[in-house]
């Protein structure tokens, strides 16, 4: 099971030809889902200021303003590193107006990560984004309801990522009916969260791993509950993104941003 969600992860690194769904999170890469953000819509400039571009074909959201949030699987270990651009203030990533483009100078990939849960990561960069961050769920209560994934991935199953950034509302799904789905057994309950409807449409696709997945708090404020990490396909029937629940690695995240 390790090995196939492996290869469902929505990423899009050099070579690989599927994308993440608009959901914030990595989908099956081999079953990528159509748009960017399956069913999505085109986010408007400054909609959400904390998005952020990965060179490796990923996405993230600034944590700080000197620290991106992204998946695990969209990284390669921990360390210094210097390999990875982050683009932030643009929905067109084409745009030159207000642009900001940043080298990453150290990675830091969740401790124990094996490729089955723990799907998180820190990328600290050279220089702070001057732009707003987003803040992560620090408990449970937000894990439920409609939340929005946005992204430059995959606009459809096995496309190719997008120039600009699609936005997207997806519905909670319960553990116990996410299991319930052909290839979902291997769900890590206590540390992911299923979104996405029961008929498809609408879903992240490979290229969005890494993205959040985020809802309005209680006071009106965007915050976030998941990381786009896996799927089966895109937007398929009884096939719902699945995404890493920041509320569980909350501290450990915070922990880990004090190190960098």
């Amino acid at each position: 099971m390790k090995n196939l969600l492996k290869a469902l992860k929505r990423c899009a690194v050099a070579g690989a030809a599927a994308l993440a769904v608009i959901s914030l999170q990595p989908v099956s890469a081999a079953t990528a889902a159509p748009a960017p953000v399956v069913g999505g819509t085109r986010a408007a400039q400054g909609e959400f200021p904390f998005m952020v571009r990965l060179s490796m074909g990923c996405g993230g959201a600034l944590y700080t303003q000197q620290i991106v949030l992204t998946a695990a699987h969209c990284v390669s270990g921990s360390g210094n590193n210097t390999s990875i651009t982050a683009t932030a203030g643009v929905v067109d990533l084409q745009s030159t107006s207000g642009r900001v483009q940043v080298r990453s100078t150290k990675v830091l990939q969740a401790p124990g990560y094996n490729g089955t849960g723990k799907d998180w990561a820190l990328i600290k960069l050279a220089q702070p984004i001057n732009l707003p961050t987003l803040k992560i769920a620090t408990t449970s209560q937000y894990n439920t309801g409609d939340f929005t994934v946005a992204g430059w991935g995959a606009a459809r199953e096995g496309g190719a990522q997008q120039r600009y950034m699609l936005k997207a509302t997806v519905p909670f799904v319960s553990d116990a009916v996410c299991r319930s789905y052909d290839q979902y057994e291997g769900l890590v309950s206590s540390e992911e969260i299923c979104a996405g409807f029961e008929e498809g449409g609408v879903d992240t696709c490979q290229g969005d791993s890494g993205g959040p997945m985020f809802r309005k708090d209680n006071a009106g404020a965007w915050v976030q509950v998941g990381i786009v990490s896996w799927g089966i396909g895109c937007a398929r029937p009884d096939a719902p993104g699945v995404y890493t629940e920041v509320s569980t690695f909350a501290s450990a995240i915070a922990s880990a941003a004090s190190t960098l």
